[in-house]
């Protein structure tokens, strides 16, 4: 399966966002890809208002989605990311959507939200409550994670074991002191801790630090974006993923117990 991880700076206006995730989408087809991830919240995004995502928050058939599906007509590509969907509390929960000219293949509302480093998107948002979906595209067996996610490893765990070989991870990874590290550090512990791929994918602009990678099951990293905009294509193989399980099997030589939501 090929893959392309997509990186750009998400602004204030969704129709502006969507026209380049449908760019990014067309640049993806023509290089071959089977899937494209976007980043977290593609829907919008202005750091200097931390409430714009729940004022512009959409329902899954809503116009942002309803538009990308709609763009995916004539393609045989899946796309991956993130959109705030309106809760009934008023707050809003990051949506994982995978999409292609069929609809919705799958959704997943973010089950750790950010409270750390002095942000606390609980103000904003309100968390999931299921274990995400493994779903199949391209033949790969894929699970779902969003951001804040990636710092939690019995998660990743937990969909490698119900059969993922691919994570995705879209995000806004802040800046800060080491924060590109802890980003590099756990996308690849992920990988190589599971033996799977892990495509995690970051917003870039003037908040976020971008840093795309796709890590392969052995913790190498196959393609690396920097800090601006950019389009990562890559090949992520199945056969790849059983020949690492064979010479390294930690998920059959591992004693503890499966893990679950509390």
């Amino acid at each position: 399966m090929r893959i392309a991880l997509g990186q750009f700076a998400v602004v204030p206006d969704w129709k502006v966002n969507l026209s380049v995730v449908l760019d990014y989408a067309r640049r993806a087809v023509a290089a071959g890809a089977d899937l494209l991830v976007v980043p977290e919240n593609v829907l919008a995004s202005d750091p200097d208002d931390p409430g714009l995502g729940r004022r512009e928050a959409q329902l899954p058939e809503g116009p942002f989605l309803s538009g990308l599906i709609a763009g995916l007509r004539d393609t045989a590509l899946t796309v991956a990311g993130c959109i705030p969907v309106p809760e009934a509390d008023g707050r809003v929960s990051m949506t994982l959507f995978v999409v292609s000219r069929d609809g919705i293949l799958a959704l997943y509302k973010k089950l750790h939200l950010y409270d750390a480093f002095s942000t606390k998107e609980s103000d904003y948002y309100t968390p999931g409550d299921d274990i995400p979906p493994v779903v199949t595209i391209g033949g790969v067996r894929t699970g779902l994670m969003i951001c804040y996610d990636v710092r939690f490893p019995e998660m990743a765990r937990r969909l490698v074991l119900d059969g993922a070989e691919l994570l995705l991870v879209p995000a806004a990874w802040v800046r800060g002191p080491l924060k590109e590290h802890h980003w590099e550090v756990m996308a690849t512990a992920r990988a190589l801790e599971n033996t799977c791929y892990v495509a995690a994918v970051g917003e870039c602009g003037p908040r976020n630090i971008g840093s795309s990678m796709l890590i392969d099951p052995l913790g190498v990293a196959v393609v690396r974006a920097g800090c601006g905009p950019d389009l990562l294509v890559a090949d992520v193989s199945s056969e790849h993923v059983a020949s690492v399980r064979r010479s390294l099997p930690v998920l059959v030589n591992r004693r503890f117990s499966d893990p679950g939501l509390r």
